[in-house]
């Protein structure tokens, strides 16, 4: 009997995790679907591909699949099992979501035992034509969204391909483009889902669907960190020793802010509420950056040398032991 190297068939490797050999074979089984394609053999490459897919999806048939390909194959490509060798997994015990086991080749059921009318009644394959439906594949997009478009909502206009198969059982990208709307306070990472808008099924599957990620352009002022909006606001020396009320900018208007008497560079002020909307709106921090002028006047430099004076004590490196 001849040996089928079900990784092969899927062209995974040994190590592919299942998410890998779930997407493998629905890109083949989409590929030579009986209903649209018109590659050479394709009924034959149809079955061996869900018959890989079925062994290969569960791990205890996978795990028995692994040891009989290792002990089993035989470097002429035949095969034949371990003496007294006998499935524990069983043929047709657990049902067969996408195949129907009358299908599968002799080599299957000379692993996992139990004769080709085991799974009679298990829906799928036989019948193929007919009845087999497969879900199509979800699409990913990235959307970019100025700041204050994800802070207070807008409508945005969305263009990504999607696969499916033409009229002549090609497979190929189709544009397509919607409109969407983004809910305020949306963070950068999150998904929107949009259900039925990926990519088509075949044989009246669901289509599947289209999942946009949000991403931020980078914006002059602002950054955000979690629900919180950053920004950096420079103070004069005398603001920051004497403390002052200033204006600083939100992502959408202008607002007051006090400045404690003595604030240092780097100090974080607090607008509460200013953040991102949501359930639990973030705040808004005012980080204080002192700006000295580019000249001073000969007064002012009087007046520097008066403060230092007065001030001489005052080590800001003392910490440093300098």
């Amino acid at each position: 009997m001849d040996f089928k190297d079900y990784y092969a068939v899927l062209g995974v490797s040994e190590s592919a995790s299942p998410e890998e050999i779930k997407k493998a074979y629905r890109k083949l089984a989409r590929k030579y679907h009986p209903d649209v394609s018109k590659e050479e053999k394709a009924d034959e490459k149809f079955k061996d591909v869900g018959e890989a897919y079925e062994v290969l999806k569960d791990p205890e048939k996978r795990a028995e699949y692994d040891q009989l390909r290792k002990y089993g194959a035989k470097g002429d490509g035949s095969f034949d099992p371990p003496p007294g060798w006998q499935s524990a997994s069983g043929f047709g015990g657990g049902g067969y979501t996408e195949a129907d086991a009358r299908q599968f080749s002799d080599f299957f059921e000379e692993i996992f035992g139990g004769g080709r009318g085991a799974a009679e009644g298990f829906g799928g394959f036989g019948g193929r034509r007919q009845s087999m439906r497969m879900r199509g594949e979800d699409v990913h997009s990235r959307l970019a969204l100025f700041l204050e478009e994800a802070y207070q909502g807008c409508d945005k206009q969305v263009s990504f391909n999607v696969q499916e198969v033409n009229d002549q059982g090609q497979l190929v990208q189709r544009r397509k483009t919607l409109n969407v709307k983004i809910p305020a306070g949306m963070k950068e990472g999150q998904h929107i889902r949009l259900k039925g808008q990926g990519a088509p099924g075949i044989g009246g599957g669901d289509a599947g669907d289209l999942f946009i990620e949000v991403e931020y352009a980078p914006h002059p002022h602002f950054t955000v960190e979690g629900q919180d909006i950053l920004v950096t606001v420079p103070v004069t020396p005398w603001e920051a020793a004497l403390g002052a009320t200033i204006t600083v900018p939100t992502v959408t208007s202008k607002v007051s802010l006090k400045v404690p008497k003595g604030s240092s560079g780097g100090r974080k002020l607090r607008l509460r509420g200013k953040g991102l909307p949501g359930k639990h709106p973030g705040d808004q921090i005012v980080v204080l950056q002192i700006v000295m002028p580019d000249r001073h006047s000969e007064k002012a430099e009087e007046l520097y040398k008066e403060l230092a004076e007065e001030e001489k004590q005052f080590n800001p490196r003392s910490k440093l032991h300098v």
